[in-house]
């Protein structure tokens, strides 16, 4: 006996449902942006802050960063903000000069400090093997300083702004007084390379910048350079001394050459970017 099938009323059929489009990946459902943004931010910030705080340096940046804002707060009470944010730029290329060759030499050396009125510098720990570890040391500040400051030209040409040229005209105005050969300034450290006689007209020329234009800054380094010239004649005939002031005769040109070559280039420098300026 043939089995008996009943067909299905009409409503009792289910509607059709196409099958599904095949994919061979699953989709991505995409985060909110923000919280995607603020998560890769955060993670390096926080990695960075963990590792100063282990390693004891946030105290240092703190004091960095604040001698940075006292400074910019006085340079902008003197001369408005772009001239503060100007000379800090300035400083900061120039003692970073400082600080990679020490790096380089090997020296023990602290990050640029500022000081309202007196710039920035440097504390070595250990002083430089000789007078040509010196000099190289001296001049790389006006070095690096100096080509910062023709960035800051070629910009200021490129966008036709006298406010740029300015800036610059005033870095490379800094970098020329620092090599005024007395130390404590970079010219008076170069010097005692090329021949220490060249300190007493270094002092000279401080001093006679003194009558011609008093100030409390000029009359603390020529206070200084006194005091540091005294110092240094009096350590002249001890045996340690004569081995610090050894320097080859090809050091001694290298000196000579990076030093007046630098300073005739600010000298032209200055020419190219003497505008009017009001700071």
């Amino acid at each position: 006996m043939e089995p008996r099938y009943r067909l299905p009323e009409q409503d009792e059929l289910e509607p059709y449902q196409p099958p599904e489009p095949y994919r061979e990946y699953e989709p991505i459902q995409p985060e909110p942006g923000w919280k995607n943004t603020l998560r890769r931010v955060w993670a390096p910030i926080a990695a960075a802050g963990a590792a100063l705080y282990k390693y004891g340096v946030i105290l240092f940046k703190a004091k960095f960063l604040l001698s940075i804002f006292i400074s910019f707060g006085f340079y902008v009470w003197l001369g408005g903000v772009w001239f503060a944010v100007g000379l800090i730029v300035l400083l900061f290329v120039h003692e970073m000069g400082h600080v990679l060759e020490a790096k380089r030499q090997g020296l023990d050396v602290t990050a640029p400090m500022f000081i309202p009125f007196l710039g920035a510098m440097i504390m070595l720990k250990e002083n430089p093997r000789d007078a040509w570890h010196e000099a190289r040391l001296a001049l790389a500040g006006p070095i690096l300083g100096s080509l910062g400051a023709a960035a800051i030209y070629f910009v200021g040409v490129a966008e036709d702004s006298n406010r740029l040229k300015a800036i610059a005209f005033l870095g490379f105005f800094i970098n020329l007084f620092n090599l005024i050969p007395v130390v404590p300034l970079d010219g008076g450290r170069a010097a005692a390379a090329l021949h220490p006689g060249f300190w007493l007209p270094g002092l000279l020329i401080l001093g006679a910048l003194v009558v011609y234009r008093p100030n409390g800054l000029l009359i603390l380094i020529l206070l200084f350079a006194g005091l540091e010239l005294r110092r240094r004649w009096q350590m002249r005939g001890h045996p340690a001394s004569h081995a610090y002031y050894r320097v080859l005769p090809w050091q001694r040109a290298a000196v000579a050459v990076a030093y007046f070559g630098l300073a005739a280039l600010l000298v032209l420098g200055m020419h190219e970017t003497h505008v009017p300026r009001h700071f």
